[in-house]
């Protein structure tokens, strides 16, 4: 049977406008310097620092409650720091006496719900920041960020004529038309249905990539962040625990909870003594000089094959074996260890009992020493 290309066949609900059409702008810096909040007596925010660059995206990343939001809204000036100091391209902003409100940051805030006005058109919806320009201006504006996200041709429709996806883009366009120096987003993603997420993701991060500025977004999903930002920023009670790459803040976590965020591990006791960790999953050698004592060996769910070293000396039983698309789930015991789950490819489907040998990935395991310092496995050492 003869596949065509239908990529540009599909319909237009379903299509972006083209990449690098995005009117640009300059992008910001924005520092925040020993930023604290409070509600009520609540200290939502505990003396945060950091610095967004220009044209950089950073995730705030945390469960709920962490006082990510609250550093959004800081930076929007829909809150007034209770001390500290934050600053736009080396302004003061906020503190010293000193709030500069919202509408005189040149900052573009796209909410969790996409606000969009149920009674405006979406070219109306889209205009409604540019009341500086005059009306045949703001409209070829609107529809020139329309454009961009897909949607020109639906300009004359109503937001709930639209799909949830659809309406992100709406409020994205309205976010970005009056090109903002810093685009600020709350939860962007969380409202769109799961197959929806990856591809509208990657679009929004080119899109703030063609406009040059400089994003914050509020995030929970830790596979969000590492997907759009090139830095992260883990959250936890008010303050900053880590910040860095998302490979650096998966490779390196700060400390337990901070690798658990990031990751399901297996967690499997251990005891080290002269650089050598004993567990249940055998001896290993250790990358870096750690204190003898109790220990945790982490253990990503696909640190362990079912494809041996040469020198292996892993035998488990496989417990459960379940299908699951492009991976397989494997719950494994092994003889001093009753369940490890393991996910691996679907080239070969290991059956419910078998009996098979496993290898470990050393840079895929993580040691969480009794003083909280975090080590590697040695790469070129097997088991000991």
């Amino acid at each position: 049977m003869d596949v065509k290309n239908t990529s540009n066949t599909l319909p237009a609900r379903r299509r972006w406008g083209p990449r690098g059409s995005a009117a640009t702008t300059f992008g910001a810096r924005m520092e925040f310097t020993d930023v604290r909040l409070s509600y009520d007596k609540v200290e939502a925010v505990k003396g945060v620092s950091f610095v967004l660059e220009p044209g950089e995206i950073i995730c705030l990343l945390g469960p709920s409650g962490c006082g990510k939001t609250s550093l959004l809204r800081l930076a929007a000036g829909a809150e007034r720091p209770d001390s500290g100091q934050v600053t736009l391209d080396d302004r003061v902003v906020a503190g010293d006496g000193v709030f500069l409100p919202p509408e005189k940051r040149n900052v573009g805030l796209m909410f969790q719900d996409f606000a969009l006005f149920p009674h405006l058109s979406i070219l109306d919806n889209v205009t409604f920041g540019l009341r500086d320009l005059d009306g045949k201006t703001a409209k070829a504006e609107a529809l020139m960020a329309l454009q961009r996200v897909g949607l020109a041709n639906f300009s004359k429709k109503y937001p709930n004529e639209l799909s949830g996806g659809e309406q992100q883009r709406v409020a994205l366009a309205r976010t970005i038309v009056p090109r903002p120096s810093i685009v600020l987003m709350d939860e962007p993603f969380s409202g769109l249905d799961q197959r929806l997420r990856g591809s509208v993701r990657q679009e929004t991060q080119a899109l703030l990539k063609e406009t040059r500025a400089s994003a914050m977004i509020v995030t929970h999903d830790p596979i969000e962040a590492m997907g759009i930002a090139d830095r992260i920023l883990l959250m936890r009670d008010g303050k900053l625990i880590q910040a860095g790459t998302p490979e650096e803040l998966y490779r390196h976590p700060y400390d337990l909870q901070a690798a658990r965020f990031f990751c399901d591990f297996t967690e499997v006791p251990g005891v080290i003594s002269n650089g050598v960790l004993t567990s249940p999953l055998g001896r290993f050698h250790l990358q870096d000089v750690v204190a003898d004592g109790q220990a945790l060996m982490l253990i990503r769910p696909h640190a362990i094959t079912a494809t041996p070293s040469k020198d292996s000396k892993l035998t488990g039983k496989v417990l459960q074996s379940r299908f699951l698309g492009e991976i397989t789930e494997l719950r494994v015991q092994f003889e001093k260890l009753d369940e490890v789950v393991i996910r691996a490819s679907t080239k070969h489907l290991p059956a419910t009992g078998d009996v098979l040998e496993f290898s470990v990935d050393h840079g895929l395991v993580l040691i969480i020493a009794s003083d909280g310092m975090h080590t590697h496995i040695k790469q070129e050492a097997d088991l000991a």
